[in-house]
């Protein structure tokens, strides 16, 4: 059975090869629009659909397809990947605003085609952050790396950052962009 990956995230091909090194990646190039009226879950979830139906729409045969999103939310705010080293900077200061914590939430959407039998499944897991207090010197360092870009909230758990975050409740994969853990259990009988 073909698993394709639709993401050009580098982690989540990381991630991914830690379950099964037999994939290929077809980035989706879905529209990550929000819906009004949606929980930052249900935004998730859906934006991991949308990415995953696409890529199904394109290919045929016996296959398993994997979209993911991750959110970082803040008092229900989401955070998105900034575009300029202003809103990086911004999005960093307020997430270390007041207690320091906030929720990363990553999607899931496996769409399972075998004959003709047809699954989807639709979920994420959510995890809450903690940072250390941060300088405005260390934000302008990280941020100088220029990792910050293409990151939800403008930061990556698995990068130099790692030393602000004092630390996790919840699934560190989550965290970094796929639960592993639960997209193991949907794909493990077809591996």
């Amino acid at each position: 059975m073909k698993i394709i990956l639709a993401s050009s995230s580098p982690r989540r091909k990381d991630l991914l090869g830690l379950i099964t090194k037999n994939f290929e990646i077809i980035v989706s190039n879905a529209e990550e629009k929000l819906e009004p009226g949606l929980t930052s879950r249900e935004e998730a979830e859906n934006i991991s659909y949308q990415k995953a139906k696409i890529v199904f729409d394109e290919t045929e045969g016996d296959r398993i397809v994997i979209g993911a999103d991750t959110m970082v939310v803040k008092e229900n705010k989401i955070y998105g990947k900034p575009k300029t080293k202003e809103k990086a900077k911004q999005m960093l200061e307020e997430l270390i605003d007041g207690d320091r914590t906030h929720t990363v939430i990553t999607g899931l959407t496996v769409l399972i085609q075998k004959g003709k039998d047809y699954k989807e499944y639709k979920t994420s897991d959510q995890v809450k952050m903690y940072f250390t207090k941060i300088t405005d010197q260390e934000i302008e360092n990280w941020i100088s790396t220029g990792k910050a870009y293409d990151k939800a909230g403008a930061y990556a758990a698995n990068e130099e950052f790692a030393k602000h975050i004092e630390k996790i409740e919840g699934n560190f994969m989550t965290a970094i962009g796929l639960p592993i853990h639960k997209l193991y259990e949907i794909i493990k009988e077809y591996i």
